[in-house]
């Protein structure tokens, strides 16, 4: 099989792994050296100033050992299977690259004859870039569960960034669709990878020449709609692991129904809105100041696909407003809907030279439609006479439906692929 037979084999395969994004990585190029991932950052991404930029995206194998029954690379799936070696991986790279096509790598694979084999065909491509091409470019790697923490420490003093997917929330779906991984083999190499991420930066304090391990920090993924966990499991997780492995993003997958699997829920479209839904609450958790706890509870365990969390729990605590938008304090401020974070700093930088208006908070960014309903500006309320939660939904999902709201897929309808994360954050 030739390379361009196999680049499109192993590139529609990867299409189903979503965890990229930028990469803060700050990898300097080197004298005669290509490329500069600082300046790049991640690809197959938009930028901050609306610029797409590219990776290539493969996986290096779809010949997996495993047979985990969502995976459309499972073991027992029929499909046309392909393995690039590593010489192929890294001259598809450096052509990409200087024909300006890509920007950067994203490299995952299925697991080939075992953990530790997968790994070091891995180290081999990644060698071949650093040092026999001098690749200094954006390098985004899959770490294999169950593999050598050697392996992994060597990989990490390559990559730009590394990644291991959960993919199941609990130990019991893993056990059920995936039977030949353990939760421990996972969550194993993500400690690694955070304690490797620590060394190496006391390492710097004191050798400012030390090398880097995964610079960019580790992300991972998990798949939405599989099994029957409940929104609050998914996002209980998430804070977890935000905590305790300093994680830079979760990135949440709608289940995507590739086989016929038993196991596995009969749904016509994957759910997309739900996955919308577990983003924005994701970014509170991150930049907003809330708790999983605060979100959901054993009693709510699922996000309304109606609201977003935001507005959700601002109608469940609507006891705390409203709020008086030249005193309340910036960590209120960010639990009003319509208020996103560069809004509240500019709130609260503004009203220490004047008292603000409603005129004043539409030149600062806030969203009135949804803010006006849990504000006061100077004693005066906007919003409807009746602080009743039901009276105040009904008006901002009559506000909603004026627009059409939907989440657009990360892939179309012809299979092809769609422009990143088209997800709503919450403001």
């Amino acid at each position: 099989m030739d390379a361009l037979r196999k680049l499109e084999i192993l590139a529609d395969a990867a299409k189903y792994d979503v965890s990229c994004s930028s990469s803060g990585s700050n990898r300097q190029n080197k004298k005669g050296g290509l490329g500069n991932a600082s300046a790049a950052g991640i690809c197959h991404s938009w930028t901050d100033d609306g610029r797409c930029i590219s990776l290539l995206k493969i996986l290096m194998s779809n010949s997996c050992i495993y047979d985990c029954a969502y995976c459309v690379n499972r073991s027992s799936n029929d499909l046309p299977r392909a393995t690039f070696t590593p010489e192929e991986v890294a001259d598809i790279t450096i052509n990409f690259y200087k024909r300006n096509y890509i920007e950067g790598l994203f490299l995952s694979s299925a697991v080939v004859k075992s953990p530790d084999h997968t790994m070091e065909q891995f180290i081999e491509i990644l060698k071949k870039l650093r040092d026999v091409e001098n690749f200094n470019g954006y390098i985004h790697l899959k770490a294999i569960p169950g593999a050598d923490k050697k392996l992994l420490d060597k990989a990490g003093s390559y990559a730009d960034r590394m990644s291991v997917n959960i993919e199941l929330p609990t130990e019991d779906g893993l056990r059920m669709l995936a039977p030949q991984k353990k939760q421990n083999e996972i969550l194993g190499p993500m400690n690694d990878i955070k304690q490797g991420m620590l060394q190496s930066i006391e390492e710097r304090k004191i050798f400012r020449n030390s090398p880097k391990f995964v610079p960019a920090g580790q992300t991972t993924q998990l798949i939405v709609g599989a099994t029957k966990d409940s929104d609050y499991r998914i996002l209980k997780l998430s804070e977890g692991l935000y905590n305790d492995f300093q994680l830079k993003r979760v990135y949440y997958s709608a289940f995507v129904p590739v086989s016929t699997n038993p196991l596995l829920p009969r749904i016509s479209s994957p759910p997309l809105v739900r996955e919308n839904r577990l983003y924005q609450a994701d970014w509170l958790l991150r930049f907003y100041g809330f708790n999983s706890d605060e979100l959901l509870s054993e009693d709510k365990p699922d996000f309304d696909l109606l609201l977003d969390p935001k507005c959700d729990w601002a109608l469940r605590n609507i006891d705390k407003f409203p709020i008086e938008i030249n005193r309340a304090e910036y960590h209120m401020l960010l639990r009003v809907p319509g208020i996103g974070v560069k809004s509240a700093q500019r709130i609260v930088s503004s009203r220490r030279f004047c008292q603000l208006d409603f005129d004043d908070l539409k030149k600062l960014g806030v969203v009135l439609k949804r803010a006006k309903y849990f504000i006061t500006c100077k004693g005066i309320h906007s919003g409807i006479k009746s602080m009743e939660p039901v009276n105040i939904r009904a008006n901002i999902l009559g506000d909603s439906s004026k627009k059409d709201p939907r989440q657009l897929s990360l892939f179309d309808l012809e299979g092809g692929m769609g422009n990143d994360l088209n997800i709503e954050l919450p403001v």
